[in-house]
């Protein structure tokens, strides 16, 4: 997947500005920055729900890709269904679908909710229901927005687990968030952004570890100590 010298505006904002970007297969590669600097943005052109103003992106049309939001849509039925009809979406027969959607339930702990009403379910179990229904695609690149944002740090603690055991089985990873720890915890590749510009893409001990930031961005160098308002 490759982004090249892509804009985007929204009317007089720009949302992006010049952004060229290659993800390459197995990669976790984390996007950090300020509130509106252009992460969620970028992560929509990357999965195709918005498009450039000017530039390209290019796909590999055989990659599988699913997003994940930061507050994820529950239909209005069970846990189970919510991946079944997903899956019946895609094209799978009804039985099958509800085979499978059990076998991702149980692949993140929720088998005992199955029967439960998605939208009675806390926070942390409908994120990690959100995690079964795009792994249940059995997609070749997750994209994620603030994952963990809204929720309390056990269930953090499991939706990290998540995506750890999905990267280790070969899923590329591109993953907004404001956690840094969680980035050094999970990621390869930091970019960070600042007013929908890329001023900083690096493997992840070289951007926590190497030369600071401050040549290039006085307000990359205090995000990364945790000094940005």
């Amino acid at each position: 997947m490759q982004l090249k010298a892509v804009d985007v505006r929204f009317g007089a904002v720009a949302a992006l500005q010049g952004i060229d970007l290659r993800v390459a297969p197995g990669e976790r590669l984390a996007l950090i920055g300020a509130n509106g600097s252009g992460k969620s943005t970028l992560l929509r052109v990357l999965h195709g729900l918005i498009g450039p103003s000017a530039g390209s992106v290019l796909r590999d049309t055989a990659m599988r890709q699913a997003m994940l939001f930061q507050r994820p849509y529950m239909l209005r039925t069970n846990a189970l269904n919510n991946i079944a009809l997903a899956l019946w979406i895609r094209g799978d027969r009804w039985r099958r679908a509800r085979e499978q959607a059990r076998l991702a339930l149980a692949r993140v702990g929720l088998g005992e909710v199955a029967q439960r009403n998605a939208r009675a379910l806390s926070g942390g179990q409908q994120q990690r229901l959100a995690l079964a229904r795009a792994w249940s695609l059995e997609p070749d690149v997750l994209l994620l927005d603030e994952p963990t944002a809204s929720l309390d740090p056990h269930a953090k603690r499991e939706v990290e687990a998540l995506m750890a055991q999905f990267a280790q089985a070969g899923m590329t990873l591109v993953f907004a968030s404001h956690n840094l720890g969680q980035v050094k915890r999970l990621a390869t590749r930091v970019v960070y952004l600042e007013h929908g510009r890329v001023l900083a893409d690096l493997p992840v001990h070289e951007f926590f570890n190497g030369p600071r930031l401050g040549e290039t961005s006085r307000e990359a160098d205090l995000f990364v100590k945790g000094e940005l308002a």
